[in-house]
């Protein structure tokens, strides 16, 4: 039995292609592996604070010496560290907003990337310590940005991702959303092809 960790991260709970993408993963993922375990944080609805001087503070301060704020922003982040490490696969849908992912998305990777935890430093430069895990990337974009300089998504998030040791993304892009009905057909299309072949 795998443990599938799914990151939702859309401002919209109605009428969102990322999360139509993301319902789609998993009830592919079901059908073709029903013993896995399926985990969905949705950090529109329980939202991550941004990386502040209470998160600093719990990192690296010694327990007796933390603020109660400190030790809660602790708590958070190990809580949502433990889901990533105790995860075989992760699934993010991260929608396009101003050329980047959502801030919501942002705060979440500034929580679980953490030098003695999910990474290290060593005299070669950082090592990711999560190898072994995949991950799938699931985008939705109103223009058609794969590939040229203004894809600010793909890069950043494989960066993140290979910093940790997860070298296996799949990135799906819906591309075109709002470039009119025949552009939105096509991404959509494209996309659940795509799914319809990883899942």
């Amino acid at each position: 039995m795998s443990r599938i960790l799914v990151i939702e991260s859309s401002a919209r709970q109605q009428g969102s292609v990322s999360r139509q993408l993301t319902q789609d993963f998993i009830a592919r993922w079901q059908t073709a592996h029903p013993a896995d375990d399926i985990q969905v944080r949705d950090l529109a609805i329980d939202q991550v604070p941004h990386l502040d001087a209470d998160l600093l503070g719990g990192w690296m301060k010694p327990a007796d010496q933390q603020s109660e704020s400190e030790k809660a922003a602790l708590a958070l982040s190990n809580l949502l560290t433990e889901e990533l490490l105790a995860a075989d696969v992760l699934v993010m849908a991260a929608p396009m907003y101003n050329f980047a992912i959502p801030s919501t998305l942002k705060s979440w990777l500034d929580h679980v990337l953490r030098a003695g935890v999910t990474f290290k430093y060593t005299e070669t430069g950082p090592q990711g310590l999560l190898t072994g895990k995949r991950a799938y990337i699931l985008t939705a974009r109103g223009g058609i940005y794969a590939g040229s300089p203004v894809d600010h998504q793909e890069p950043y998030l494989r960066q993140a991702m290979s910093f940790i040791g997860i070298h296996d993304v799949t990135f799906i892009h819906a591309e075109g959303l709002n470039m009119g009905a025949e552009f939105q057909e096509k991404g959509l299309a494209a996309a659940k092809s795509q799914l319809a072949k990883v899942a």
